[in-house]
């Protein structure tokens, strides 16, 4: 496995650029950084991590996670996080490489497949890093030197990955999500719901009756998929909005109700409780940094 690492961490070095580089391989990234980071805040999409060199942390409602080269980080649901890069210098840099999850590829290849345990799936997680899984990325990794390939080659190899991913730990999770009458797959759906709907109020009952469930069901499964429950989830949502808003030079109280906040006095104590600073001074400090540190990213 260390040979594997090797490989992919060399042939990632040589084509990544800035902090993160989109490649000709469709829904892969490369993400370098040289120095440990402050926390950014995102929302990460559903996608697979892969940490070649250093480690990170990621913050998603109370759990705190670590992935490094031994461990690869899953999210199967869009979950409010924050990240931040633990193990980086210029001699031995961060390296990691983000494969984004196609739900319709991923839907293609479980119905080829016997089905998998019926067992409550959770949106994220951190797993083992397997040789048979490093082999798949190292295919992947090496159509970006031999671009016509890409095309052809790079949605087999693609199959592959998903394919490890689901006799993982977290294929049951993958297999929920794919599955309309899921809990997972309704949950998503509701995440949806809140994402496009942050700013106004929620209303638990109607998105469990959405979801087919008792309001205590459908705030039980939200919790284990997510880690928050709808209303932290929200207010993660919004705050993160707000912070965005003021680092465009909105001034507090104008991006605090614009979100959906009654209080300017409420989302100032929420703020800090979650950014460690009044949202002025944060922001001021923001607007002073570099702006690849405040994108959240693999």
């Amino acid at each position: 496995m260390l040979e594997q690492l090797e490989l992919l961490r060399a042939l990632a070095a040589r084509h990544a650029e800035g902090r993160m580089k989109a490649t000709a391989i469709p829904g892969v990234a490369i993400h370098k950084g040289c120095t440990p980071t402050e926390g950014a805040a995102g929302v990460f999409e559903p996608k697979l991590c892969l940490v070649l060199q250093g480690a990170k942390q990621i913050m998603i409602g109370d759990q705190l996670l670590r992935y490094d080269p031994a461990n690869y980080f899953i999210a199967s649901v869009e979950l409010p996080a924050t990240g931040w890069i633990i193990e980086a210098s210029a001699a031995h840099p961060y390296i990691g490489l983000s494969l984004t999850l196609d739900w319709q590829h991923l839907a293609a290849l479980i119905s080829e497949m016997p089905g998998g345990r019926d067992m409550p799936g959770i949106g994220f997680a951190v797993s083992p890093v397997t040789p048979p899984l490093l082999d798949a990325w190292l295919r992947l990794l090496r159509l970006i030197e031999t671009p016509a390939d890409i095309a052809v080659l790079a949605p087999l190899c693609e199959r592959e990955i998903l394919y490890r991913l689901l006799q993982g730990p977290q294929g049951n999770a993958l297999r929920q999500i794919v599955s309309a009458d899921s809990r997972l797959s309704q949950i998503r759906k509701a995440i949806a719901w809140i994402r496009q709907n942050y700013d106004q109020t929620l209303r638990i009952e109607t998105l469990a009756t959405e979801a087919g469930m008792s309001a205590a069901s459908f705030h039980r499964h939200f919790k284990a998929a997510t880690s928050m429950s709808p209303l932290q989830y929200q207010k993660t949502l919004r705050l993160q909005a707000a912070r965005q808003l003021m680092i465009a030079n909105k001034d507090a109280t104008r991006a605090a109700y614009s979100v959906g906040y009654e209080s300017a006095s409420q989302f100032s104590r929420e703020y800090a409780r979650m950014f460690g600073a009044p949202p002025g001074r944060d922001a001021l400090r923001l607007r002073n940094s570099d702006p690849e540190d405040m994108a959240a990213s693999a």
